[in-house]
């Protein structure tokens, strides 16, 4: 075997066992590099960024904010989670089969926690814009801290159930060394489907379309001020400016966050995603991993809290003993 084909195994030295890797044009592995090294860094920061802010801040602990930092705690697992898939930019996988196995379960968990607290989401903003008489009583920081962890633990549970093989027998589909693959079956794709995808999606797109009907109409009815009465009866019973603008920024997120992971769920919905070349595979994966970047800087456009819990994490005004009690909003 020539040195230039040795050059092409991720294992020279296992001429016979190992894989090869998948040749990129060199302009293009270094731009796919540089970019997913850049989203991976300003993920990780800018959720960190949420995290901090929504934990340390006692006036940022409200329900809706609590399922914002599910999304921020699962966006900035995706952004660390991109270091491997730079790692398998040229489809040699170098960390072993077990790491391997964890690689892929914790993203199957991650994604899914992700579009079930979308889900919650879309749940909070309905009960907000639809019943906001009755929101502080249906909608507590308990009841929401609650449904968060039951969220995590039910797909959690689902995916060790569906990779059980993979994770008992790391490596069993490999069919060369270097390679880092998990086959399911038929039935555990489509039920993977089914709770991650197409059931929350139905969810999510429903209960927002319910919430712009119903916030348009309480907006035309706070710009009629046809008599003092009705004045009177829209102020008791619409929702408050702030909550439709908090529906409207969480609504970008939902379409945002729609928007980058459709296309990889329709891939493998069609069954055509062993027939895509590398290229549009990693394509697809990065546009999935980029949503975790987008999160946070929605929230820096749409939330003045957002940008001065920055400033003062930046400014190391945290630090000081009073700082949980800052005024914030």
């Amino acid at each position: 075997m020539s040195s230039f084909d040795e050059d092409e195994l991720c294992f020279p030295q296992l001429l016979n066992s190992s894989c090869r890797k998948t040749i990129f044009p060199y302009f293009e592995f270094v731009c796919t590099y540089i970019i997913l090294s850049f989203i991976c860094i300003v993920t990780v920061i800018l959720n960190i960024l949420v995290i901090i802010s929504i934990s340390h801040f006692k006036q940022l602990h409200t329900p809706t904010n609590l399922l914002l930092l599910s999304l921020a705690v699962s966006d900035c697992i995706v952004g660390l989670l991109i270091l491997f898939q730079i790692d398998l930019i040229d489809g040699c996988w170098f960390l072993g089969d077990k790491i391997c196995a964890a690689y892929y379960a914790l993203g199957c968990i991650i994604s899914s926690a992700s579009i079930g607290t979308m889900v919650l989401i879309s749940v909070d903003r309905y009960v907000a814009i639809c019943d906001p008489l009755h929101y502080s009583t249906k909608v507590t920081v308990k009841r929401i801290s609650t449904c968060i962890f039951l969220c995590w633990k039910f797909f959690v549970l689902v995916h060790c159930l569906i990779l059980k093989d993979n994770l008992e027998q790391p490596g069993r589909y490999n069919t060369c060394v270097g390679q880092c693959i998990v086959i399911t079956n038929y039935v555990h794709v489509l039920v993977d489907l089914i709770l991650s995808f197409i059931i929350p999606v139905a969810i999510i797109v429903v209960l927002y379309m319910r919430v712009f009907v119903v916030a348009v109409s309480q907006a035309r009815a706070m710009r009629s001020h046809i008599t003092s009465v009705t004045i009177k009866c829209s102020k008791k019973v619409t929702a408050k400016k702030s909550e439709i603008k908090a529906a409207i920024t969480l609504g970008v997120v939902v379409v945002v966050f729609l928007i980058c992971v459709c296309p990889f769920y329709c891939i493998v919905l069609s069954g055509q995603n062993s027939m895509l070349d590398a290229t549009t595979s990693l394509f697809v994966i990065t546009l999935f991993s980029f949503n975790s970047c987008l999160n946070p800087l929605i929230y820096a456009l749409f939330y003045p809290w957002f940008r001065k819990s920055i400033k003062l994490i930046v400014t190391l005004k945290i630090l000081s003993a009073d700082s949980r009690d800052t005024s914030i909003l």
